[in-house]
């Protein structure tokens, strides 16, 4: 175990022992009147994780260090003075970093793709079993699961005999999961799509972001060269992966199953691919959207304006939020762009931790609400902010590359359209990690970058909506099961007891497609 995972494990023993104090909101801004822009700052103390024993959540009422209960001087001037990075800077840089502004969103790049300490570079592994798993030959869904913690055991029981680490990020996928059959159901769609529509005049180019181990693809290439080979000899899969370490086990993978005439992988980040692809292709994205980058805002109870979110970095690598007026473009276009779609199950969300801010503050009611309402306008009590919101900036840019970079594309992509354990706020993420085996959900959203991983829900309505707006194509959403439905093989997958853990597994799971 290397130092920064010993001393991260000592934290964590900590954690458990002595629940550490009260962690409150606390906000303290500048006065509205002094400064030429209004400030405010807040003081904070991570899916498909796997965990032996129940998922656990840590106490609302700690945080992960004592912290001291009285709100902390301005540290406007720092904030002012700090240089403004980017997640793009901090590639660069192999230790965490301090004194420092950023914003929310670069925070998270950084956090799960910086390239020397980052969560998909450095801690994560994703769960694999020598053979697939025989659904037809197991009792029911409960053995099934059984068998599958049993396997999660096997395997990283054989890692620790490599390499003990209390500290290891272990997680699953549904390609992992239930292969090859998964795979096998995303290649008869891309077969019947790709020969109605685009054969024989062009190859079946198919391009995934964010591939993993590399089993989808050598799942799909099977599937393809024994049941379609004159499609098969027809069909380059490219890989954009911004992981060194996968890119790796990718092309090991690609190698062993024979498919590297027909792979390509590109290490790189999708954001800084340059090339122009002219031709039609399809586009996979499964389980990437919930680990983009998220924009974070809160909105001013008295103006109800929106206020845009920034993390801090102290002298001492602690964390601060400031909000500023001034929203930054991509906050601003996302904004502008949400306010030409029909969302009711959005306003309702809003309406219900936002809205709700704006009717109590107005509300008057009791003597206490009253001093506390005049009071939020003084310094020294500027409770003045509602619930944060996180917007998906990163997941508008992604739409928007590609429809620059892949005019000709065909979007499939999968992820989690609700998820349990999300911190405080609208389309709030889950923040968890593992120790120990255990899977440990926190309430806040700044914490120790690499160690964590970081996963929104998807709004598919929202998204698909935006898709529709920016590529001027028509996207198709619909449940995990019922694109399954249509295009696997059930019987591959159907236990004894005639339950399908692949139809069940991922009830809060939906697919958009171009349609």
């Amino acid at each position: 175990m290397d130092l920064s995972q010993a001393l991260l494990s000592s934290l964590f023993r900590q954690f458990f022992r002595h629940p550490a104090c009260q962690r409150r909101a606390r906000f303290h801004s500048i006065p509205r009147r002094a400064p030429p822009r209004h400030l405010c700052s807040y003081h904070p103390p991570r899916r498909r994780l796997h965990t032996s024993t129940a998922y656990r959540v840590a106490p609302d009422d700690s945080g992960w260090l004592p912290r001291d209960k009285l709100v902390p001087g301005d540290l406007s001037v720092e904030f002012a003075k700090f240089p403004l990075v980017t997640a793009s800077i901090l590639a660069n840089r192999r230790e965490r970093p301090k004194m420092v502004k950023m914003l929310v969103r670069d925070y998270i790049d950084d956090a799960l793709y910086n390239p020397n300490y980052g969560y998909f570079s450095k801690e994560a592994v994703i769960f694999n079993t020598d053979t697939p798993f025989d659904f037809r030959r197991i009792k029911n869904e409960t053995a099934f699961h059984q068998i599958f913690a049993e396997e999660y055991k096997i395997f990283e029981d054989k890692l620790d005999e490599e390499h003990p680490n209390d500290l290891r990020q272990l997680w699953h996928t549904p390609t992992e999961l239930f292969r090859p059959y998964y795979g096998e159901a995303l290649a008869r769609y891309l077969y019947e799509n790709y020969v109605i529509d685009l054969y024989p005049e062009y190859d079946l180019i198919v391009y995934e972001m964010g591939a993993g181990n590399g089993t989808l693809m050598v799942n799909i290439l099977d599937w393809l060269r024994t049941n379609v080979p004159d499609v098969y000899v027809r069909t380059q899969f490219k890989i954009i992966e911004i992981s060194k370490r996968m890119v790796e086990q990718q092309l090991k993978s690609a190698e062993r199953a024979g498919h590297m005439g027909h792979v390509e992988v590109i290490n790189s980040s999708m954001f800084d691919f340059k090339t122009y692809v002219a031709n039609p292709c399809f586009f996979l994205a499964l389980e990437v959207f919930d680990n983009f980058a998220h924009d974070m805002i809160r909105y001013d109870l008295e103006t109800q304006q929106p206020l845009q979110g920034y993390l801090m970095v102290d002298r001492e690598g602690d964390f601060h939020e400031f909000y500023t007026q001034e929203l930054e473009p991509r906050t601003q276009r996302f904004l502008d762009l949400r306010r030409r779609i029909n969302n009711p199950r959005h306003d309702k969300m809003f309406s219900n931790v936002i809205g709700r801010s704006f009717t109590d503050t107005g509300r008057g009611g009791s003597a206490w609400s009253k001093l506390k309402n005049s009071l939020k306008k003084q310094v020294w009590f500027t409770e003045n902010l509602t619930a944060p919101e996180f917007i998906p900036t990163r997941a508008m840019e992604f739409l928007e590359l590609l429809n620059s970079r892949f005019p000709h594309h065909r979007l499939l992509m999968s992820d989690f359209d609700s998820l349990p354990e999300a911190i405080e706020g609208v389309n709030a993420p889950v923040v968890q990690t593992r120790y120990k085996r255990e899977t440990i959900a926190v309430k806040q959203l700044f914490v120790h970058q690499g160690y964590f991983d970081i996963l929104f829900p998807t709004d598919f309505v929202e998204i698909s909506k935006m898709y529709e707006l920016l590529s001027g194509k028509f996207a198709k959403v619909e449940t995990h099961e019922k694109f399954m439905r249509s295009w696997a093989e059930l019987g591959d997958t159907t236990t004894k007891s005639k339950e399908n853990p692949l139809l069940t597994w991922y009830k809060n799971a939906s697919v958009m497609h171009t349609h």
